[in-house]
């Protein structure tokens, strides 16, 4: 039984159908050919990007770059626009609930640039501390990251409230959203951020492809990401002019497969039905949430129902999170432990690590009583 959605999706056999479909009918590189084949290719590949801009409510495909992941796409972001436009003495502002993938880069760029990195705390209920938010709008920062959805505390933040606070100061707001787009409906110009990035492997896609969303005008501001083949219209010996958007920020072969597999995934999703995903695992979730008095010793962390996505990362008196871990696996429950790429929320609650349930569309009422069961010996063998 797997509960570790939070981590990564399974996948239906709609998505590897369409990427064998490449592989076995049309197998081609992209942008490049004038047969039949590359033509296919290319066409499956931007029908792809055009997929993804649908699925946000984008302005454009033009504003859709295909990256590696999530952690590509901030770093891209960091490195591209944070050494180009921010300079010595800028504030760059973050929250202490960030993934690492949301936090390293911003410290890099901070150490290398000489910015100053502040951070919006987590009050003990798991919400940002607004006042201190607004407080710290009051430095008027270049730069806020944030995520949607924590993947620890499952904290889903009022970011439209807050990207319009952060904009009143002058400031740019990149998204995280590589928790929530997989399990609620992300509509771009309703939440008006300027970067938005996630990952395609926690929404039913491949592995090795993610998206970075950027308002055109920054996107192209920004000089490349990377250099080489397809980002350029022409190269002489001593001088290259760069190609148009998206194409800018995509040098060398992309995940060609991967992109295709992902358009499949978004059918799938929308087929399904974005709300509908999402009620399904609130439902999993307050199921979940009701059954904890059941276990003495067991603290959730993060808000209640209202505040939350799908997830439940928790501690158990007496008992370590890999140890809660090892004795689910083996009643045949896949649950993630440790300390999720979020060290610092960890310290924030001065626990070493906790242990970590996350329900997505293929889970139901008995997945999360089978978990609870496998608790109930936890408590046992160490209450």
């Amino acid at each position: 039984m797997y509960l570790d959605s939070g981590a990564t999706s399974l996948r239906p056999t709609a998505v590897q159908t369409a990427m064998e479909g490449y592989y076995n009918q049309y197998n081609a590189n992209i942008h490049r050919g004038i047969y039949r084949y590359a033509e296919e290719a290319t066409a499956a590949y931007e029908g792809a990007r055009a997929r993804v801009a649908s699925f946000l409510n984008a302005p454009s495909p033009r504003s859709i770059i295909f990256t590696r992941n999530t952690t590509e796409s901030v770093n891209l972001v960091a490195y591209s626009y944070g050494r180009t436009f921010l300079q010595p003495g800028d504030v760059i502002l973050c929250t202490e609930m960030e993934h690492h993938a949301n936090m390293v880069p911003w410290q890099v760029l901070a150490k290398d640039r000489s910015l100053r990195l502040e951070y919006v705390p987590v009050q003990q209920d798991g919400q940002l501390d607004q006042n201190r938010f607004h407080e710290l709008l009051g430095l008027n920062p270049k730069l806020f990251a944030v995520t949607y959805m924590s993947n620890v505390l499952g904290t889903i933040n009022p970011l439209e409230k807050m990207i319009e606070d952060a904009h009143q100061v002058g400031a740019l707001v990149l998204v995280d959203a590589a928790q929530s787009a997989a399990h609620m409906s992300l509509d771009l110009q309703k939440l008006k951020p300027d970067f938005l990035a996630f990952s395609a492997h926690k929404m039913c896609g491949p592995t090795g492809i993610g998206v970075l969303y950027g308002r055109e005008d920054l996107l192209e501001a920004m000089p490349p990401f990377l250099t080489g083949g397809d980002m350029i219209k022409e190269v002489h010996l001593r001088s290259f002019t760069i190609n148009d958007l998206p194409h800018k920020f995509e040098a060398g072969t992309p995940a060609i497969a991967e992109a295709i597999g992902f358009g499949a995934a978004l059918d799938y999703l929308e087929a399904l039905g974005m709300e509908a995903i999402h009620d399904h695992e609130m439902a999993l979730t307050a199921y979940a949430l009701g059954m904890v008095e059941s276990i003495p010793g067991m603290r959730v962390l993060g808000p209640g129902i209202e505040d939350r996505g799908g997830l439940l990362a928790f501690t158990m008196d007496d008992a370590h999170p890999h140890d809660v871990a090892q004795i689910l696996d083996g009643e045949g429950v896949a649950v993630r432990a440790g300390h999720h790429c979020a060290m610092p929320i960890h310290e924030k609650f001065r626990i070493p690590a906790s242990t970590r349930a996350s329900f997505y569309m293929y889970n139901t009422r008995e997945d999360v009583e089978r978990l609870f069961l496998g608790l109930k010996k936890v408590q046992k063998l160490f209450g």
